[in-house]
């Protein structure tokens, strides 16, 4: 299945730019996980509910790799649990 993850810094901020991109890209909008929330922050539930309901084969799509993590260890991080979560 394709799911996308949309996220912004702040509440004043908008969405629709990404969410554009993740439709246009096939992502269907019933997949999209989406949040408010400043990318430092390691508890994004949004997020975590997203890694959480992921099956083997599934592909998360996002408009660019800031929306996943600030900074590079973050996000090597955040690849391994996806990892061992698909193959467990």
């Amino acid at each position: 299945m394709l799911l996308g993850y949309a996220r912004v810094s702040t509440d004043d901020q908008n969405l629709d730019r990404q969410l554009d991109a993740l439709v246009n890209a096939g992502v269907d909008a019933r997949n999209i996980y989406k949040e408010k929330i400043t990318g430092t922050k390691k508890d994004r539930p949004e997020l975590n509910k997203m890694i959480s309901e992921l099956k083997a084969g599934d592909i998360i799509t996002i408009s660019d790799l800031t929306r996943l993590s600030r900074i590079t260890k973050d996000l090597i991080s955040l690849s391994e649990n996806i990892t061992i979560k698909v193959l467990n």
